[in-house]
């Protein structure tokens, strides 16, 4: 059965408060962030998850050669799902992600998203990706097996060591690293994508989305 739980976090977190980041450094986040919270891919639904905000977006930051547990990146913060836009107050800096020992350590303003482990893992493996989009899409999540995409298991719970494990079995033995996208099959409606860039990654998740959404007749359709 698939997790119906959002915005819990999992991990061990060490968290300390610090100013926010810079205004530039969140911009090209926060264009895409409200295209998807306008087609709902973001947001908060009372009828959904216990009425619990949805939906977090990151970008990594340099320098590029630091070791994968180190390397270093912006998420939204946790529960911000809600809001129609963000600015630097609603992000947080991720300095070191280890799945291995269940442990995320960050600073900001905001603790960072309970989704926070999965992000860093695909950063830790993906040498070229510098943007990764956590949504929740009912269309794409239903129609996963018809479009063939890559699934993590049903049995393995967002936030975990567990589904960071998942991530790399998906790199390892689907061709997830090239589609860009993959379905949380143990994460209800939970979609992930991710680029080189943040256009590149958008566009990933705007495609399915749409190609998703005429299987369904779906009214919120992404619009880049």
């Amino acid at each position: 059965m698939a997790d119906r739980q959002e915005g819990v976090i999992k991990f061990q977190l060490v968290f300390r408060p610090a100013p926010p980041l810079l205004r530039c450094q969140v911009r090209a986040l926060n264009r895409w962030r409200q295209k998807l919270y306008r087609a709902r891919l973001i947001g908060q639904d009372p009828a959904r998850y216990g009425g619990e905000a949805y939906g977090n977006i990151s970008c990594r930051l340099g320098p590029l050669d630091r070791p994968g547990a180190r390397r270093r990146f912006i998420i939204s913060g946790t529960q911000t799902g809600r809001l129609p836009e963000l600015d630097e107050t609603h992000y947080a800096l991720v300095t070191v992600c280890h799945p291995e020992r269940n442990l995320v350590v960050a600073e900001g303003p905001i603790r960072p998203s309970s989704e926070a482990m999965t992000h860093g893992t695909i950063y830790q493996l993906a040498d070229a990706v510098r943007y990764v989009m956590h949504v929740h899409s009912p269309e794409i999540w239903g129609h996963a097996d018809e479009l063939d995409l890559p699934q993590t298991k049903p049995d393995v719970a967002y936030g975990t060591p567990e589904m960071a494990e998942e991530v790399r079995r998906l790199f390892r033995e689907t061709r997830v690293a090239e589609a860009g996208l993959f379905v949380m099959g143990g994460h209800e409606d939970g979609i992930v994508a991710f680029g080189a860039t943040a256009e590149a990654a958008g566009r990933i998740m705007e495609h399915w989305h749409a190609r998703a959404c005429r299987r369904t007749h779906c009214d919120f359709i992404m619009q880049a």
